[in-house]
């Protein structure tokens, strides 16, 4: 049994091994943050949307290169869907979200096109001063607009798509940074720098979608197939239509001109007579 001074000393002990064992852990982010709509006008096109496995659990962990520095965990997953979810939402018409087999099969007469994100890269910056809190992140993103035939469902849910049928493959590159140096906590810090990251991805996404030469292309060729004249049966109708008018006068002009010829031929008749 320990008692007296040892037993504090060893309660003191366990305690203080406690919070080194503590400060050697990881220190953990679940990127959370307030994601408004964009105000602009949607582009008319009901999108599908697949978010990868890997998207909607993104995460990126960060090993200490030296005993005073920390691992990092920051993982950006969560935050990353709702926050595309929004965006899409705000940009397009209709947003569908695919994720399985029947979802793929209950709209694949109504989806224009298939956009898939993915996350390339993430980085972040560690402060020189450690008494201030300002971290800075780098994220890049890479988007793929498919048609519906490139989406393939293998039967076990799983979904791919042929990358021979995309419509546009293009990259983005996204800056945040933490925007005050007077925060609680590093996580609270870069927790702040990887929502400004999101906002900015998103500005980015929104003002250069339209200028993707690919997704530019696509979209014209849209708009020419929709501005198409009147199909060509119509203009038939309306010819017929004319061709029997105009028929029709220059038969009656014919039996008006023979009724006055045969009237005057009478006339030079009796007058003859």
């Amino acid at each position: 049994m320990i008692s007296g001074p040892n037993r504090l000393i060893r309660i003191g002990f366990a305690l203080l091994l406690g919070l080194v064992l503590a400060a050697c852990g990881a220190k953990q982010v679940v990127v959370q943050g307030n994601f408004p709509p964009p105000l602009m006008e949607k582009t008319p096109l009901t999108l599908g949307v697949v978010y990868t496995e890997s998207f909607k659990t993104h995460e990126i962990y960060d090993e200490a290169a030296g005993r005073e520095e920390t691992d990092w965990l920051v993982k950006t997953g969560s935050a990353q869907v709702e926050f595309w979810d929004t965006l899409f939402t705000g940009m397009f018409t209709e947003v569908v979200h695919i994720d399985s087999h029947d979802a793929l099969h209950a709209v694949e007469d109504e989806v224009d096109a298939v956009i898939i994100p993915y996350v390339e890269d993430l980085q972040y910056t560690i402060p020189l001063h450690t008494n201030v809190k300002v971290y800075e992140i780098w994220m890049k993103y890479r988007f793929r607009l498919v048609t519906m035939d490139a989406i393939h469902d293998h039967g076990n849910g799983e979904l791919t798509y042929n990358p021979n049928q995309s419509l546009a493959d293009w990259t983005l590159s996204a800056y945040g940074k933490t925007p005050t140096a007077f925060l609680q906590s590093d996580e609270e810090a870069v927790n702040l720098a990887a929502v400004v990251a999101l906002r900015d991805a998103g500005a980015n996404f929104a003002t250069s979608f339209h200028r993707v030469p690919a997704v530019a292309e696509w979209l014209d060729t849209r708009n020419t197939i929709t501005e198409l004249p009147a199909p060509v049966t119509a203009s038939v109708e309306e010819s017929s239509t004319s061709e029997e008018s105009s028929t029709s006068e220059e038969s009656s002009t014919s039996e008006e001109s023979s009724t006055v010829d045969e009237s005057t031929a009478d006339d030079e008749g009796t007058t003859s007579t």
